[in-house]
């Protein structure tokens, strides 16, 4: 076996060990990069790109719906889904040369297309490979979770691995799980012509305020999408024509035939074949278990991203690698963000958070006051017909910003100021002042910061104010 001893040996090609082989690399550390599938990982061929994709399609289709409302002539679309196939795997082999086995050698890694496993605390063997590194990062990432149904295993599902290969579209596409990867291939398919029900057995998109799950509810009703939540599957059967879910709903069981079945239910970290006991590694079913700074129990190994157990997003994976690197290579102290994390969900409208909820916030015992501010009072969302939706924002009374979510058009590009807020303890008065420019969905962010204001500022001391002063000339 070749022996390689290099300064950092990286397991996994995902968004996260990418990132971490990138600027190793770049620093001047020697790197070995190890991948036993796809370059790029699962946000590349069978996540955040090729669902964006999909979703960027179900819109234009959705677009041509409503164009009659601009006074332009709407009609229904013709959707040709072998086309669609053809863009969602055209964007991926766009952007796949950035995430290549070539420009990364290009960059100096070493990169192994093998499965590794550790052989001891200090050795991964990956192929023909013997890797002795000065420190290992893992970051293998997560795989679809496929519940225990009696009668899964016996009829073809997909899950987010799979959908993205069809080329034609299903007829009634029943979705389980009602999660962001639920509700958005839901939608998509939605707009591009095929029938869905969606089932979850608690209630679409749990970990996000209910306040504004409610928008969304709402829209994916409006577009023809059956909706049973709080639904536990209870059995899954081949019929005639496709498949049939029997749930439980409020007691009562329910029967949804469709001709697909998208599994969409969690995802759990991808641990299969490391031998992790072998290194000293503490893992459980939830992932590798890590301290603050992301080392595991074994002092020269790191774990980053989806195998950690933790928030699920390529852009967490990312801001792991960031972390590990100042860690690793230059031994300065370094902790995970944990506080000012963003996620968003794309289904239209989206819908997107950071920090707290008012829930959270009122079970922490915080001395919440809410802001809220509606799409439907924004210029910009009137003139395109975008005004479903709001922002609302948790603080403490005395303004400081505990944690904003938004349900609307552009919601995951109009949370980054609050995102900001929130982790440089930018205050709500500094929002409220701050100049956007006019006609701008932006605009909506500043008056809900204005909002919590609002009863202070025209309230009756300071009319009382105001009255004195005028007579004092």
């Amino acid at each position: 076996m070749a022996a390689l001893e290099p300064d950092i040996c990286v397991i996994g090609a995902g968004s996260g060990g990418l990132s971490v082989a990138y600027g190793a690399s770049q620093m001047g550390a020697t790197t070995v990069l190890i991948e036993r599938h796809r370059m790029g990982g699962d946000c590349l061929n069978t996540g955040c790109v090729p669902s964006k994709a999909l979703l960027a399609a179900a819109k234009a289709a959705e677009d041509m719906r409503h164009a009659s409302a601009f006074g332009v002539n709407g009609h229904a679309p013709a959707i040709d889904f072998a086309a669609v196939h053809r863009h969602v795997h055209g964007v991926i082999a766009a952007i796949e040369p950035h995430d290549s086995v070539a420009r990364y050698e290009g960059l100096g890694v070493r990169v192994i297309q093998a499965g590794a496993r550790f052989a001891d605390a200090r050795t991964v063997i990956a192929g023909e490979h013997t890797i002795r590194a000065r420190r290992f990062v893992v970051a293998t990432g997560s795989a679809p979770a496929v519940p225990p149904i009696p009668g899964l295993d016996g009829v073809q599902y997909l899950t987010n691995e799979t959908v993205f290969g069809l080329t034609e579209a299903p007829g009634h596409l029943v979705v389980l799980g009602g999660g962001p990867v639920g509700c958005e291939l839901a939608q998509a398919h939605r707009r591009l012509g095929c029938r869905v029900s969606l089932i979850e057995m608690a209630s679409l998109l749990p970990r996000d305020d209910p306040e504004l799950v409610a928008v969304l509810r709402d829209r994916l009703v409006a577009e023809g999408i059956d909706v049973h939540e709080g639904a536990r599957a209870e059995a899954v059967e081949r019929v005639a024509n496709g498949i049939a879910v029997r749930a439980i709903k409020g007691g009562t069981t329910i029967r949804v035939e469709g001709t697909h079945l998208l599994v969409a239910t969690g995802r759990r970290p991808v641990v299969d074949g490391l031998e992790l006991d072998a290194a000293g590694i503490a893992h459980d079913a939830k992932g590798i278990t890590v301290d603050a700074g992301l080392r595991t129990s074994n002092r020269r190994v790191y774990a980053i991203g989806d195998v950690t157990g933790g928030l699920q997003f390529t852009h967490v994976a990312s801001h792991h690698a960031s972390v590990v690197l100042r860690s690793a290579l230059f031994r300065l102290p370094a902790r995970a963000e944990t506080r000012a994390v963003p996620w968003a969900t794309f289904t239209d409208p989206e819908l997107a958070v950071v920090g707290q909820s008012e829930a959270a916030a009122r079970r922490a015992g915080a001395d919440v006051q809410i802001a809220r501010f509606d799409f439907g009072h924004i210029d910009r969302a009137i003139a395109e017909r975008r005004t479903e939706g709001l922002v609302k924002v948790v603080a403490t009374r005395r303004g400081r910003v505990l944690g904003t979510g938004i349900v609307g058009p552009h919601a995951g590009e109009l949370l980054q100021p609050w995102v900001i807020a929130l982790k440089a303890g930018v205050s709500l008065s500094t929002v409220a002042r701050t100049i956007v420019p006019y006609p701008t969905f932006a605009e909506v962010g500043k008056r809900a910061a204005s909002a919590f204001f609002a009863p202070r500022v025209f309230g009756p001391g300071t009319r009382r104010l105001v009255r004195l002063l005028a007579r004092l000339g």
